[in-house]
């Protein structure tokens, strides 16, 4: 898989992904919420440690620079 995701871009992830599970083991969400929110950051967080977005593909997007 291609890398298309700048530095930037991955540490906005797991840091969204980490508030997401500060927030849940915190006991500021739950319920379908908390599992939606949760669902989304283990994504970003996946995204974010491979360095590729699938999303990113067929839109042809790059935040990876030169």
């Amino acid at each position: 898989m291609k890398l298309n995701m700048g530095t930037i871009d991955r540490i906005v992830r797991a840091l969204l992904a980490l508030i997401v599970a500060g927030l849940y083991f915190g006991g500021f969400i739950s319920g379908t919420i908390a599992i939606v929110l949760g669902v989304i950051a283990i994504v970003l967080l996946g995204t974010s440690l491979v360095g590729s977005c699938p999303l990113y593909i067929p839109l042809k997007i790059s935040t990876k620079g030169k």
